[in-house]
């Protein structure tokens, strides 16, 4: 890039050095060979830059597309791993219209204009080769507008930064409404989410407009400058003429030069919006990036096949400093399986979430034959591990992709396996294109219970060797939880190991062990009948109110 727009701005002086030689040689001569001479060979230089330039264009969009190739795939795996790391807040797509708004930089004419800066100097100097008043005026118009890109520079840096922190909360806000798009309709909040969407977009237009006014009112001005530097480049050497301190030639020549001189300046401050906006883009991926970097490659491990343990961990929620797990420690052998109860709010869903991997642990070790998960990839964990969280999410594409993990080489034969396991085969075949329907995103054509079915079969997908359920019988009816636990036995009759996070009785019949937890504590853990018998022997007498009469 930076040859091609040297050799660019080289062949910028034919049109000056063209009107040069017709002025100071071809019009005292009167010689109409060298006047065609020197138009061919302007030709094809004209040629030759428009190439180079053309070319250049060309280079720009590849450099643009080379970072999204490069930086894409990192990019969308950060916005899945954010939620991880952080709250959630703002809006989680960001970052991808982050490196859009670098990639379209790129691409656009603003970096041509900062590879054209360096070459000021020569034109300056070329200015005042021709004569010293013409390099002084050339330079003072150059200050000038040197001045007004500083001042764009910070003038726009408010405007520019308000006017992204306003498009997040848009973004987010509209999100949030589509997310919830039914509870806004039955309980009559849509106005007042449009009201509360509305603010927040006046506020995005009025940064948006002043950022754009900066930079729009600073390029008139600049443009307007060199309309006037111009023409007093052209009364300078005319002036110089009369006073035969110069030739003729000079005057057209000095005036396109120090046009051309100022020329990428007016690029630079009209493309100074994107690239303010690129600058902040480019700053919050290096950030989110540095938070989130590219996992190594880690030594394939065994598939574990004996023990599942947590050794006093701690756990912390994301981004915040308040502990929600305390010296969580027990142990699962193969073909067992526990059933995790405790009021709401005490840890159950954050315990499981720690044992995939899903929140890091603070202190502690959470091993699978003895060893710790960060001792695996996420990739190579997940092949062991079924998981099914408490909101079921699917995605867009047939049952059979989300069963099959989106896995291109899956077998029918494991899809079929970990339908019926869950109990859901018969209720696929029921739909009228089976296995092959579409679900929309979310899946929003399904139902919450089929959505939960299918997310279980997900889990099961592999026969993997732990399967963790948060709450599955949520949105069972009676079939389904009869499934559900002869699911969780056959997983333990292969061997496997099942942890249960279970509100209701039933969802505790497949396991043999119980883990009580409060408060982030675990209270008791052991066999089922035991810790249940201790539970019911230590809870307090239920108090039954009725009416009066």
């Amino acid at each position: 890039m930076a040859i091609f727009s040297g050799v660019s701005n080289v062949l910028m002086l034919t049109g000056s050095f063209f009107m040069l030689q017709v002025y100071d040689r071809v019009l005292p001569s009167r010689s109409i060979p060298t006047l065609i001479a020197l138009l061919v060979l302007a030709i094809v230089l004209y040629l030759f830059q428009s190439s180079l330039d053309l070319i250049r264009t060309r280079i720009s969009a590849r450099m643009g597309r080379h970072l999204d190739e490069t930086l894409g795939g990192r990019v969308f795996d950060a916005v899945i791993r954010l939620p991880l790391r952080t709250r959630g807040d703002g809006d989680g797509m960001q970052p991808v219209r982050d490196l859009d708004q670098v990639r379209g930089f790129l691409a656009s004419g603003g970096p041509s204009a900062l590879f054209d800066l360096p070459w000021m100097p020569i034109y300056l100097g070329i200015c005042f080769v021709f004569h010293f008043w013409i390099g002084v005026t050339a330079l003072a118009g150059a200050i000038v507008l040197f001045a007004l890109t500083v001042l764009t520079e910070i003038r726009s840096k408010g405007p520019a930064q308000a006017s992204a922190h306003f498009a997040v909360l848009r973004n987010s806000l509209a999100t949030e409404g589509r997310r919830n798009a039914e509870a806004l309709h039955a309980m009559g909040m849509r106005r007042l989410a449009v009201a509360r969407w509305r603010e927040a977009n006046q506020r995005y237009l009025a940064a948006n407009e002043a950022a754009s006014d900066v930079s729009s009112g600073i390029g008139g001005v600049s443009k307007a400058f060199r309309a006037i530097l111009q023409s007093g480049v052209l009364a300078v050497g005319a002036y110089l003429v009369i006073n035969q301190e110069s030739t003729a030639g000079i005057i057209i020549a000095g005036s396109i030069l120090t046009s051309r001189t100022l020329a990428p300046v007016e690029i630079a401050i009209a493309n100074w919006k994107g690239f303010v906006s690129a600058r902040q883009s480019g700053h919050r991926l290096d950030q989110l990036l540095t938070l989130l970097p590219e996992e190594e490659e880690l030594l394939a491990l065994p598939a574990p096949v004996e023990t599942v343990a947590m050794e006093h961990v701690y756990v912390n929620a994301p981004a915040s400093d308040r502990t929600v797990l305390n010296d969580v420690t027990f142990s699962l052998r193969r073909g067992e399986g526990v059933g995790i109860i405790g009021p709401s709010g005490s840890g159950k869903s954050s315990l499981v979430r720690a044992l995939v991997g899903v929140w890091p642990q603070m202190r502690g070790k959470i091993t699978l034959d003895n060893a710790a998960l960060g001792q695996w990839s996420s990739e190579a964990l997940g092949r062991h591990i079924g998981y099914m969280p408490q909101d079921v999410e699917l995605f867009q594409g047939s049952i059979a992709v989300n069963i099959a993990r989106f896995d291109p080489n899956a077998s029918p034969k494991a899809v079929l396996a970990a339908a019926r396991a869950a109990g859901v085969h018969d209720l696929i075949l029921s739909f009228p294109e089976g296995y092959g329907t579409k679900i929309g995103e979310g899946g929003v054509t399904l139902s919450a219970g089929q959505r939960q079915r299918i997310g279980l079969a997900r889990a099961f997908y592999g026969d993997p060797f732990l399967v963790v359920l948060d709450e599955p019988t949520s949105n069972l009816d009676a079939d389904g939880e009869a499934a559900l636990t002869e699911a969780i036995l056959n997983v333990r009759r292969r061997n496997g190991i099942v942890v249960v996070v279970a509100h209701r009785p039933k969802a505790l019949d497949g396991v043999d062990h119980v883990l009580v937890i409060a408060e982030g504590k675990v209270q008791s853990f052991g066999k089922k009948e035991e810790v249940l018998t201790k539970v019911l022997r230590t809870a307090p007498p239920l108090k039954v109110v009725g009416e009066r009469g």
